[in-house]
């Protein structure tokens, strides 16, 4: 396949209700051109589609966030405003510059303090509270029988599963979905400058509801995360800005993420009922199940590294600088890694799927997700005996995003 055959508009609806005829094209590319990755011009970018590229870029070390140490500030700062990255002052301070977004001793100091907190067992702790609101959620949409599964159900279950493990009061948790989605939603490739106010503007939001926690926390700590980063910051260990943007990205990273694949996962099984059946006759296969849902519909699929240095993948190489698209959506559906890539599995093992991404940005609250969507759909699954699709779901716009917008279903109690 020539370069110049392949389409690549990640905005566009077609790609939004299915992206991998498109990702087919660029394995495809890859595959015959002697492993060379698709540039795609308008973002500067080489795409890494296959698996075995996206494995090893993930794990490589010289493959970075950040471009410090990479070039000059005068070249950062260009780089900024040719991606409308500037002149919003709190975004820069307290999102663009996070765990998620630093590399090296930094990433790795920050990365230390919040290890612990993640852990299977600190989640598992977790689970009887997650277990009762869910439950919950389920007893207010039973009676209705028809219902948006994103925005009736799932969109209330990460917040709540967030917010107990960092310390927000529930009451809160609404409005901090929507201080997330305003703010991650300027990580995407469409950067208008009417999302750009709102992006910075939720910041400030944001930033002064955190400050007044922090100062609750004080006068009457906690067993809550939250408590711990403070006492973190008062004594030195963390800068403001660190603590700030820390918080910000606990309770930004699980929020869209997680509602995303709680939505695809239903739409995997009710477009596979015979798998839905499998998992209602055997609920064991739920440990299966989850990673299976993460595969199939990557809910960010799409990340971006920078090399340091010159480097190589797969025996393609690139130069110091370049801009690797690691298309995560892609990789969990190449069938040179998976058998019937596009067929979900709930019982697929071994699944070495690569939606938490790999390496020293392997996402910490992985296990948090899983617990969340085991909970979910066992539940769900023994609440109800049949659910059926109402109407084609609508999925979300973008190149970082993968799930459902809207969700509606049909649901009948057992």
């Amino acid at each position: 396949m020539s370069a110049a055959a392949i389409v690549f508009d990640p905005l566009s609806e077609d790609f939004a209700r299915d992206p991998y005829p498109t990702y087919a094209a660029l394995r495809a590319y890859s595959a015959t051109s002697g492993g060379a990755p698709w540039y795609w011009e308008a973002g500067d970018m080489w795409l890494l589609s296959r698996f075995e590229d996206v494995a090893a870029a993930a794990v490589n070390p010289k493959c970075v966030r950040t471009l410090d140490g990479i070039k000059t500030k005068d070249e950062i700062d260009a780089e900024r405003r040719r991606a409308n990255w500037h002149d919003m002052p709190h975004h820069q301070r307290f999102v663009q510059a996070s765990l998620l977004d630093s590399d090296g001793e930094v990433h790795h100091r920050l990365r230390r303090r919040l290890f612990g907190e993640f852990t299977h067992a600190r989640i598992q702790a977790l689970r009887p509270q997650i277990e009762r609101h869910v439950d919950h959620l389920i007893d207010a949409v039973a009676e209705r029988g028809e219902f948006d599964f994103i925005e009736d159900f799932a969109a209330h279950v990460p917040g709540h599963t967030i917010g107990r493990l960092l310390g927000v009061p529930d009451a809160d948790c609404a409005i901090l979905r929507t201080w997330s989605e305003n703010i991650v939603q300027y990580f995407d490739i469409e950067r208008t400058d009417a999302k750009k106010a709102l992006a910075e503007t939720t910041t400030v939001e944001f930033y002064q509801y955190l400050l007044t926690l922090s100062d609750e926390r004080r006068r009457a700590p906690k067993d809550d995360l939250i408590s711990r980063l403070v006492a973190a910051y008062d004594s030195g260990d963390l800068s403001e800005d660190e603590y700030i943007s820390t918080c910000m990205l606990i309770l930004m990273a699980g929020h869209g993420s997680t509602i995303d694949v709680l939505g695809s996962g239903l739409h995997a099984l009710l477009r596979f009922p015979d798998q839905m059946r499998r998992l209602r006759d055997e609920p064991a296969l739920i440990t299966t199940a989850v990673p299976e849902m993460f595969r199939f519909e990557s809910p960010l699929p799409f990340f971006h590294r920078y090399a340091s240095e010159p480097l190589e993948i797969n025996g393609f190489t690139f130069g110091k600088g370049a801009k690797l698209g690691m298309l995560y959506g892609c990789a969990n559906r190449d069938g040179a890694a998976f058998a019937e890539a596009a067929r979900f599995d709930a019982g697929r093992t071994p699944n070495r799927h690569l939606a938490f991404g790999g390496g020293a940005h392997l996402c910490l609250g992985n296990h948090l997700a899983r617990t969340d969507m085991d909970i979910l759909f066992t539940r769900l699954l023994r609440r109800f005996d049949r659910i059926e699709l109402e109407e084609a779901p609508i999925y979300r716009r973008g190149l970082s995003v993968r799930g459902p917008r809207v969700l509606r279903v049909l649901a009948r109690p057992a």
